[in-house]
């Protein structure tokens, strides 16, 4: 009778774990829809949508994302930093999944070449040459302005000041950078800007921004994935909760891709108590890195 029960609660037990193996491989991981991906904004339950006066919806707040797509647009696995053997793990950078549509982007085969030399170079300046002195080391680094979309998933959060006047602020921690989204513009952009020359609609409650006249010089993340100043970004910003905003950029470059290509992920309303947008002037941490070569050296 015994060996009866114990064989009994041995084979629920069993039973048990296969059924929470087979659920949770089942299941949708979180911020995903059921099929898998990142849900879509009419998948998400509906809400009233918050509105400002003249009817459009209201985004403003301090928005953050929470992918690692900053290391890498792509799928990449955890790995170490630069110098462990002076600060071990604190250099380290987390492994992270895709926000790239279809998982990889669509490089012309001639620019794949180039993709691995940024990678190789990322943690190199020389300002010694006037004429090729962005072609080394990852413009973060060096503490240059993003550039549009890496400015929207850094581990930095960005603030939106929206109103009815026929302007939007974008306002990003990192550097300082800010970006006015001009309304209904239809001027093309006098020439190129670190952070472009954005001119937005609405598209029902979507709010879609048309970035173009961006620098070339701008990388996508630490990888080294880049672009050409063709890059033409199509960015849209659409409410689906409370604190929750989707994002979605389409991403053209003929010099640099075979095809236009996407990417998504959610952005998260911080929701602290007193939250502001603070400081992060980096200028000051690059001196010696970018102009210590030139400092006039000390008598002997």
């Amino acid at each position: 009778m015994r060996k009866r029960i114990e064989g009994l609660v041995v084979g629920a037990a069993v039973t048990t774990v296969a059924a929470a193996f087979l659920w949770i491989a089942a299941r949708p991981t979180a911020g995903q829809a059921p099929g898998g991906g990142v849900p879509s904004p009419g998948e998400w339950p509906r809400f009233a949508v918050p509105r400002l006066v003249d009817g459009h919806p209201n985004l403003n707040g301090i928005w953050q994302a929470m992918v690692t797509a900053n290391y890498n647009l792509e799928d990449h696995e955890a790995q170490a930093g630069p110098y462990t053997e002076l600060v071990g793990a604190y250099g380290g950078e987390p492994a992270g999944q895709s926000i790239v549509e279809g998982g990889t982007i669509p490089y012309r085969p001639e620019a794949v070449a180039r993709r691995r030399q940024n990678f190789e170079n990322r943690m190199k300046a020389d300002l010694s040459n006037d004429e090729r002195w962005h072609d080394l080391g990852d413009p973060e680094m060096k503490c240059y302005m993003p550039g549009v979309p890496r400015a929207t998933y850094m581990r930095h959060p960005l603030q939106i000041v929206q109103g009815t006047s026929d302007a939007v602020l974008f306002s990003y921690e990192f550097t300082g950078a800010t970006r006015i989204v001009r309304m209904n513009w239809k001027e093309e952009s006098p020439g190129d800007f670190w952070m472009g020359w954005s001119r937005g609609r609405w598209e029902g409650d979507a709010f879609v921004v048309d970035v173009t006249g961006q620098r070339k010089e701008t990388w996508f993340d630490r990888s080294g994935n880049y672009h050409s100043d063709a890059l033409h970004v199509v960015e849209r910003y659409t409410l689906v909760g409370p604190y929750h905003m989707m994002y979605e950029a389409t991403i053209e470059d003929p010099n640099v891709y075979t095809r236009p290509w996407k990417i998504s992920f959610p952005l998260y309303r911080r929701m602290e108590k007193n939250v502001q947008l603070l400081e992060f002037k980096c200028q000051p941490f690059t001196e010696e890195l970018l102009y210590g070569r030139f400092k006039k050296q000390g008598a002997n």
